[in-house]
């Protein structure tokens, strides 16, 4: 019998964990990869809890349980988390180990997936709850998995060949570059578990996971230059292993853990430390290998786009421009009807991207957003959330596409008129003008080579500080290459708020997104997001390399929300000069009405 319901699924939860004589259990978004988005197989804590947030966990014990969420999620988790069965802690200010001195007794045993946390993680866990002789316990098998009786099975798609004309450097060339970084560290191979890196590596892209083209497996790169992979074998097709070629073995992705226990013995072996799992780490151990924790050579290296990968994202960004920019024509005209909701939108939006041909997935669950959904940055519409858009309001949609030559992602904040016509209220165009400026600081910034995100973040906040508001999200995520929406090490984000990436050194050749915002609960929300490229700037005179931000987005932006007097006559410049990109790129794209609105929406301010 299926059960339908949260609470017969904790209830069902706690009576396997009796049955194992553990007092709780673990249970993060993670999938064996530490992906950001995961197989459906591997959604656990969405199928325990309900939540779809992309990020936070739960922990439950016998008698209590907890979800944790940061602060994006503070609203959606209210909606979707029943608070009867699950309390609500928001991180990074609730920590798990003292929820779990607060709840459990001395030698309470909480157990957790090896293969679903970081060594780091655990061990910073078990120094929290040592002193109250509470024991963190590696389970054999993951508790949720016996007890989902309808779990879905993994992916079984083929993984695909991803052409040197889009990657812009050979497979071969890439493993070389490995073999001299695994050469220089004086190591033997390197453990690579992250879909993505993987997917760089081999110039391979898959269909296993939902917004990012990558295939579940597992990669081991030695300093010879060779490479095991690990994949299902119902995924390896004639073309994928001709691509690969001698240098790189093929094995079933189910003799991975073995092949660390066999295979590396006396061997110095390294695993990224925010990527590899307990399990990997405790295999490598078993079987006698001297294993460090690095940094995975690949994720610099991937960051870094090279002039195929720059040209393939311009000209995927000019082809997605156009399509969104049918789109808002098209909403413009039917929405004061008041006759369209957010999934109508979202699917239209689809519609017009589709109608390119390449498209072959959007890069993230669209955000359409009416009215006070719109206040919620990670707001993702469902049948049950769905509204009608209302005239007279704000819309926001954060939308992107997966295409073989580049990663899209755009966030664009509308007026949505009435059929007699009406504006926006003061407050609206001083909070949207004020994202506005910051957008551009953000677009402008000139800094040193050694600048890091997280000193960047404030350039985009500055005006909204000056009205007493700011926004609870980071300011700009990387983005790949045909690869993950949210791509590391880079991050525009506040130095204090925990985000993984903040002091991450910036580089020419770095993928950014520009998005701040602004968000009034139950009211409505503000975002504006460009990609930016990363590119050195000369200056005469310079002391020192320099470097700064190309704009690769141009859609135009809702003149309506400006508030005229709030700008410098720099910041009119910019958004004149922004437009004009805007018309020259997308009008010859268009034809007819489209074309007419975009000159119409480029005009100077």
């Amino acid at each position: 019998m299926l059960m339908q319901t949260h609470e017969a699924r904790l209830a069902a939860l706690r009576e396997e964990l009796k049955r194992r004589e553990l007092d709780g259990f673990i249970i993060p978004i993670s999938d064996e990869h530490m992906s950001e988005y995961v197989g459906e197989y591997a959604q656990r804590l969405e199928w325990l809890t309900g939540f779809g947030g992309s990020a936070g966990f739960a922990a439950v014990t016998l008698t209590h349980a907890a979800i944790f969420v940061d602060g994006r999620y503070i609203v959606q988790v209210r909606d979707q988390v029943d608070e009867n069965l699950f309390a609500y802690r928001s991180i990074p200010s609730d920590t798990l180990g003292a929820w779990l001195k607060e709840v459990c007794g001395q030698d309470a045993a909480i157990a957790y997936d090896p293969w679903l946390h970081t060594w780091g993680w655990v061990a910073a866990l078990e120094r929290e709850v040592k002193a109250a002789a509470i024991t963190m316990v590696p389970s054999k098998s993951n508790p949720i998995d016996a007890v989902w009786a309808d779990q879905p099975t993994p992916s079984d798609a083929v993984a695909l060949v991803h052409e040197t004309e889009h990657a812009g450097q050979s497979s071969s060339e890439k493993r070389a570059q490995l073999a001299e970084w695994l050469e220089r560290e004086k190591l033997d191979a390197v453990v690579v578990p992250a879909l993505d890196s993987i997917a760089w590596l081999l110039n391979i892209r898959g269909g296993d996971v939902s917004h990012t083209p990558v295939a579940l497996s597992y990669v081991i790169a030695k300093a010879d230059g060779t490479a095991e992979l690990f994949i299902a074998p119902e995924k390896v097709t004639p073309e994928l292993t001709q691509h690969l070629g001698n240098a790189v073995t093929i094995r079933d992705r189910d003799a991975f853990e073995r092949a660390l226990k066999t295979d590396f013995k006396g061997q110095r072996v390294s695993v990224d430390p925010n990527f590899g799992v307990v399990g990997i780490a405790q295999a490598l151990r078993a079987g006698g290998a001297q294993f460090a924790f690095k940094d995975d050579p690949t994720i610099l290296a991937k960051a870094i786009k090279n002039s195929a990968e720059v040209a393939g994202h311009k000209a995927a960004q000019a082809r997605d421009g156009a399509a969104v920019s049918r789109f808002l024509h098209w909403l413009e005209e039917t929405a004061p009807s008041g006759k369209v909701d957010e999934l109508g939108e979202a699917a239209k939006l689809l519609e017009f991207r589709q109608a390119l041909g390449d498209l072959k997935d959007t890069s993230f669950d669209t955000i359409s957003a009416a009215s006070g959904h719109a206040a919620l940055p990670h707001y993702r519409v469902d049948e049950d959330s769905n509204i009608p858009i209302p005239p007279g309001s704000i819309y926001l949609v954060d939308s992107g596409g997966q295409y073989p030559a580049g990663t899209t992602d755009i966030t664009r904040t509308v007026w949505i008129n009435t059929p007699e016509g009406a504006e926006p209220t003061a407050e609206m165009k001083d909070r949207f003008t004020r994202v506005l400026k910051g957008h551009i600081q953000i677009d402008q910034a000139v800094f040193p080579q050694g600048t890091c995100g997280g000193q960047l973040d404030v350039l985009a906040r500055q005006y909204l500080w000056e009205a007493g508001v700011d926004y609870a999200h980071g300011t700009g995520h990387g983005v790949g290459s045909f690869l993950a929406v949210h791509e590391g090490p880079q991050r525009i984000a506040k130095p204090t708020g925990g985000q993984a990436g903040t002091n991450a050194e910036l580089h020419a050749g770095m993928i950014l997104s520009n998005e701040p915002g602004y968000y009034k609960p139950d009211a409505f929300g503000i975002r504006i997001e460009n990609l930016v490229l990363t590119v050195e700037r000369k200056i005469e005179g310079a002391e020192g390399r320099y470097l700064g931000f190309d704009c690769l987005t141009f859609v135009p932006i809702d003149r309506r929300l400006i508030e005229k007097s709030l700008l410098t006559k720099a910041e009119i410049a910019w958004l004149d000069a922004y437009h004009d990109k805007v018309r020259a790129l997308l009008a010859p794209q268009l034809e007819g009405e489209d074309r007419a609105w975009v000159e119409r929406e480029t005009r100077p301010l």
